[in-house]
């Protein structure tokens, strides 16, 4: 996959809760850690503005990105995050490093299609029921998908799709089905619609009300 991603990142030699605050506040920087690789960890800042600009791209999040760190590019993909618990934005980011030979393992987000024109919904009345929204894969960095796409035509009324149907690119597998066929979760379904419980009682006082005129 081609890499669209890069962040301008610097190494700090500040730690501590108190180094942390100094750098969001005064500096607008978002501290964090590069690990992985044959390198040892390292301790990191990037421009608030800059990734906050870069978490509004879905493919942000499974992409293979390049973080320009001291002057020399740096193949990583975003591994955690920690947000402020009132205004959102991120205080802490974690970055593993890649290479081209090492498969990683990532969760991919799941893209739904052809939901409304699916046979179980347009035919036969149906409801489309998501059981995940997102699947941990395994590949080369070179062969990680931005998404996963469920094709929803052809599913039927009562029909299950499981993680053994989904079409994957060559080279990625699914690391649940590894562990065996009892791991071969429901990814979605399509079921009859369930009676609402005030049309229920509704229909149930009507039929009420017919029998006393009787």
């Amino acid at each position: 996959m081609s890499n669209d991603f890069l962040l301008n990142a610097e190494s700090r030699s500040d730690t501590g809760k108190g180094a942390s605050r100094r750098l969001r506040r005064l500096q607008e920087r978002v501290p964090g850690i590069i690990y992985g690789g044959e390198a040892e960890p390292q301790m990191i800042s990037v421009e608030l503005r800059e990734l906050k600009k870069a978490l509004e791209t879905e493919a942000f999040y499974s992409h293979v990105l390049t973080l320009k760190l001291d002057g020399k590019d740096v193949q990583a993909v975003l591994r955690d995050m920690q947000r402020h618990p009132a205004k959102g934005h991120p205080t802490h980011v974690d970055f593993l490093r890649v290479d081209k030979t090492h498969k990683i393992t990532m969760n991919i987000p799941l893209h739904f299609i052809n939901e409304d024109s699916a046979v179980g919904v347009k035919k036969q009345g149906g409801e489309i029921q998501h059981n995940i929204s997102e699947v941990e894969v395994s590949c080369l960095p070179q062969d990680l998908p931005e998404f996963i796409e469920v094709d929803m035509a052809d599913v039927e009324l009562d029909a299950i799709v499981h993680l053994s149907d989904l079409k994957l690119p060559k080279g990625v597998e699914l690391t649940q089905l590894a562990l065996g066929d009892d791991h071969d979760q429901p990814v979605a379904a399509i079921h009859a619609p369930k009676v609402r419980a005030s049309e229920s009682d509704d229909e149930a006082g009507e039929g009420e009300e017919a029998a006393s005129e009787e």
